[in-house]
């Protein structure tokens, strides 16, 4: 059994993980096309930037957050005096800093599903006066969408587990900001907190692996609708 601080945990990344895999995935889709389609100078740097997270340290990833989104930083500034949008040490902040560490793998996925795509289909429909947008929508969206769907379930486990960015960038407030990595953390600084982190470890393994296997799960079923076995 849970006691009510470990389920308000499960409840907050699970609100977390869902909030960024959302936030993130147009921008994804609009990266991996950007990379899997266009040819420009820059191209290896836009894409180096874009897998950073997956390379750097995530205390360096929340550390960049803190000093860009804090209250003090240059956006973190103009949100709050804007909007009136505070992300450091909120729960919201907690979701930006899930959906940057994730950002690389969703775009990853997706990218590798529209290289795949045959682009003779697309060049038959345009001899047909499809334009631009019915392409997408008709042809390449369908068929990159069990890429689609596999980077965001994965995007969505990597959110679960994210620790680094998130306790730098908004601290390891309950209720607010405790996902379940960090009240693993918590309970193992704690005496006698053995219990509570091994059913939270249990809990948090559960999860991935459940996230994983519906990716894999999503993906198959998808392509089988589509007719690509």
């Amino acid at each position: 059994m849970l006691t009510p601080l470990e389920i308000e945990a499960l409840s907050l990344s699970l609100w977390v993980a869902t909030w960024s895999t959302l936030a993130v995935l147009p921008f994804a889709i609009l990266a991996a096309f950007i990379l899997a389609r266009a040819d420009f100078w820059g191209k290896s740097l836009f894409d180096g930037i874009i897998h950073m997270p997956l390379v750097l340290p995530p205390v360096v990833i929340g550390y960049l957050l803190l000093i860009t989104l804090g209250t003090r930083g240059p956006i973190g500034s103009w949100l709050l005096e804007t909007f009136g949008i505070r992300l450091i040490f909120t729960s919201a902040g907690a979701s930006v800093a899930a959906g940057v560490m994730a950002f690389p793998l969703m775009v990853r996925a997706i990218r590798q599903a529209i290289e795949a795509i045959d682009t003779g289909l697309e060049a038959a429909a345009r001899t047909l006066g499809a334009g631009p947008l019915d392409r997408f929508l008709t042809i390449t969206l369908p068929l990159m969408l069990p890429g689609v769907l596999s980077g965001a379930v994965l995007a969505f486990a990597a959110s679960l587990g994210e620790f680094g960015a998130t306790i730098t960038f908004v601290s390891n407030i309950p209720g607010e900001t405790r996902t379940l990595p960090l009240a693993i953390y918590t309970a193992t600084q704690t005496p006698d907190g053995d219990a509570e982190a091994a059913r939270l470890v249990a809990l948090s393994f559960g999860l991935s692996l459940g996230a994983l296997i519906l990716s894999e799960y999503l993906g198959r079923r998808v392509r089988r609708m589509m007719g690509r076995f």
